[in-house]
């Protein structure tokens, strides 16, 4: 997916650009809280109690005839989501490519998942059905947009800007998430006063994080501009653009296994913040007002650990600090595992330890692998990481699932996790970053 667009477009003013990249920052404040209100916190939890209460005597619930523990209903619907986004990124980034026009196709991706969201209104008794649908829908529709959001980043911003233009995307999402998380505590915890049922107060959080999503989505779409694209991108099909894309990054294998390394422990990563609130409110029988502000800490936290870790990059280089965080990752998750029951002070700190890890092991992926992108193919190859990000995220939900409906335990469904961090530690280490940055045709920094 070519980054000539950026090359071969007139140059905007400054004043432009920074008008275009203050509508980019919007994005990330509209869709972040579905992913913090809505996936990370309510959702899990209430699908769950919604699929036990639709479950036979057995636990059971039979979702197209499967039998499906309903402790697992939800993990598997994010695995079918993620697969699903698997597919459709692939066509939309092709098609973004081939026509140049970006924004319509973040438009829809966008409004079809804050429609989904917003309809989680209707989810009461014993829909699970419902539920699952709109899960599927909304978070593959996330994904899409989020791999197009993402592909503006060349075009809003020039090389020596695109860190700092990144990083207040990543603060301005931790922002808003914290921000309507606060608001979801306060109708949470005194819905009475607000002449809600607990449920209904659930209900409300999740539609109102997708007239959120779909309101603020307004801004970037105002803002950004879409560019004509190349000739060469005018006549490519999907498959044969994939295709190309895959030739070309197998003439860089190092760059390859940062990649492999990267999808394996971003899994768990993922994977984590999708399923810490069941662990949290099923096994340690925890209120849903305590989740709230524990996801509230991860957040608050994510921002001041990526600024810490970011302060460890300068000193030790990127690779070590995303190593030293896998392994904090890894003794976190085994924390977890200890964690008594209907104790939150003990689930703050595990949030806590998730938080300062979050965010810096996010920002510092990303940096770390754009310097193993051969100049002039920067589009096309954070399509590639991008597809990475969400291709094997189905991997950890389906472990989750299939740990805790094989043994029935959310502390063996979570400890399972470790796989992934100590597969990816292993991994990392095993690339060579200095020799893949020459590789790739870019200076290699006196810290990386």
């Amino acid at each position: 997916m070519g980054t000539d667009t950026v090359r071969t477009a007139p140059a905007d003013d400054s004043a432009g650009l920074a008008r275009q990249q203050r509508g980019w920052y919007v994005y990330d404040w509209a869709c972040s809280v579905y992913a913090t209100s809505v996936l990370t916190v309510f959702l899990g939890p209430y699908l769950t109690s919604v699929a036990e209460r639709a479950a036979d005597g057995d636990g059971y619930v039979h979702p197209l005839g499967i039998p499906v523990r309903a402790g697992s209903f939800f993990a598997y619907a994010v695995s079918l989501s993620v697969l699903l986004a698997v597919v459709l990124m692939p066509l939309a980034g092709s098609a973004a490519d081939r026509t140049g026009r970006r924004k319509p196709l973040l438009g829809a991706a966008a409004y079809t998942g804050a429609a989904a969201t917003t309809g989680m209104f209707f989810l009461d008794g014993d829909r699970y059905l419902l539920g699952g649908a709109l899960l599927v829908v909304a978070n593959a529709a996330q994904s899409v947009a989020m791999m197009l959001y993402n592909s503006y980043l060349p075009l809003i911003a020039p090389p020596d800007q695109r860190d700092a233009v990144s990083s207040r995307g990543w603060a301005l999402g931790y922002a808003a998430g914290a921000l309507v998380l606060v608001a979801d505590l306060v109708l949470y915890t005194a819905h009475d006063s607000f002449g809600l049922s607990e449920t209904a107060a659930v209900r409300v959080c999740l539609a109102s994080a997708g007239l959120w999503w779909g309101a603020f989505t307004l801004v970037p779409l105002r803002r950004l501009r879409d560019r004509r694209a190349p000739v060469r991108d005018a006549t490519a099909t999907g498959p044969r653009q994939l295709a190309a894309t895959v030739r070309d990054m197998r003439r860089h294998p190092l760059t390859l296994g940062f990649l492999l390394a990267y999808l394996v422990y971003n899994d768990g990563i993922q994977t984590v913040i999708t399923q810490a609130s069941v662990y949290g409110s099923q096994e340690l029988e925890l209120a849903q007002s305590t989740l709230i502000v524990a996801v509230l800490l991860v957040q608050v936290l994510a921002v001041a650990g990526a600024l810490a870790m970011g302060r460890l990059a300068r000193t030790y280089g990127a690779r070590r600090t995303v190593l030293g965080s896998l392994v904090a990752w890894t003794l976190t998750l085994a924390a977890g595992w200890f964690l008594p029951a209907r104790a939150p002070v003990w689930f703050f700190a595990l949030a806590a330890g998730i938080g300062l890890v979050l965010g810096g092991s996010q920002a510092l992926s990303r940096s770390l692998f754009s310097h193993l992108v051969p100049p002039g193919k920067e589009a096309e190859y954070f399509a590639a990481y991008e597809l990475s990000d969400r291709g094997m995220s189905w991997l950890g939900p389906l472990l989750f699932g299939l740990t805790f409906q094989l043994t029935g335990s959310y502390r063996s469904a979570i400890i399972s996790l470790v796989i992934f961090f100590v597969l990816g530690f292993i991994l990392l280490a095993r690339v060579p970053v200095r020799r893949a940055i020459a590789a790739a045709g870019n200076p290699v920094p006196e810290k990386i």
